[in-house]
C-alpha cells in the first residue's frame, strides 16, 4: 500500500451502505481461538464491573467480543 493509499484509507462510517459491512461471528474468527487483546480486556473489565458480573481473564477474543457485547446490552452501552 502506497502512502497516498494509507492517508486515504478510512475506518467506520462509509454512510448508509451498511450492506458491505463483513460481520462474522466470533467463533469463526481466524484469530478468535488466540488470547483477548489488552484493549477488549480493559473494556470487558469496565463492562463486568458495571454489570456487576466477574468474568475469567482466562479467556480468547471470540469469548472476550461476545461478552462484551452481551454486556453492553445490559448495560445500556450498546448502540
Amino acid at each position: 500500500m502506497t502512502d497516498d493509499q494509507q492517508q486515504n484509507e478510512t475506518l467506520g462510517a462509509r454512510g448508509d451502505d451498511s450492506s458491505t459491512s463483513a460481520s462474522k461471528d466470533p467463533s469463526q474468527w481466524v484469530t478468535g481461538d488466540e488470547p483477548m487483546t489488552g484493549a477488549q480486556r480493559s473494556y470487558l473489565d469496565t463492562l463486568a464491573r458495571e454489570a456487576g458480573e466477574k468474568i475469567s481473564a482466562d479467556i480468547t477474543k471470540a469469548e472476550a467480543s461476545e461478552n462484551i457485547d452481551r454486556l453492553q446490552e445490559k448495560t445500556g452501552r450498546g448502540q
